[in-house]
């Protein structure tokens, strides 16, 4: 392989990176805007995503089940450190810590509010020109609870 060559593979390995890492931050974004069907959209069709040992049918049934869970609720969700590494010419896995905050209007019923922490580890997929979530597990290591609040006071 020529010098030249070895340039553009890095230079193609470092732009995919960093649309990784684009691609995870409007994964957090999506969720905390609550933009639901723009989060589904960002795994291919038939990816496979677990939260905390909870297999998901389908992307849309993992955005869904956010939405209905969390309505109008703020959260706040953010990914740091990734580990991203390019596996082949359309493929990458990664992993990335993970923090997330979120507290329910209080009602009878509500679950508890948590600051959670863990960490996400994934594979990717270039379909179309576009890298998206093939495959997602997210696993939390510690969860504090948050005391929820009363919309209005």
């Amino acid at each position: 392989m020529s010098d030249l060559d070895e340039i553009s593979r890095r230079l193609d390995e470092l732009e995919a990176i960093e649309s990784i890492k684009q691609l995870k931050a409007r994964y957090f974004r999506f969720v905390d805007e609550k933009k639901h069907d723009d989060l589904a959209a960002l795994f291919t069709p038939d990816a496979k995503v677990v939260t905390d040992g909870i297999v998901w049918k389908s992307p849309q049934e993992f955005a869904y089940t956010i939405r209905d869970l969390t309505g109008a609720a703020p959260s706040v969700h953010h990914g740091h450190m990734p580990e991203i590494e390019i596996t082949g010419p359309a493929t990458a896995s990664g992993i990335w810590a993970m923090e997330d905050l979120l507290t329910f209007p209080a009602a009878e019923g509500a679950p508890e509010g948590h600051n959670g922490y863990g960490q996400y580890r994934e594979t990717y997929r270039k379909v179309d020109g576009r890298w998206l979530i093939d495959s997602a597990e997210l696993t939390r290591f510690r969860m504090d609870p948050l005391e929820n609040w009363a919309p209005g006071a």
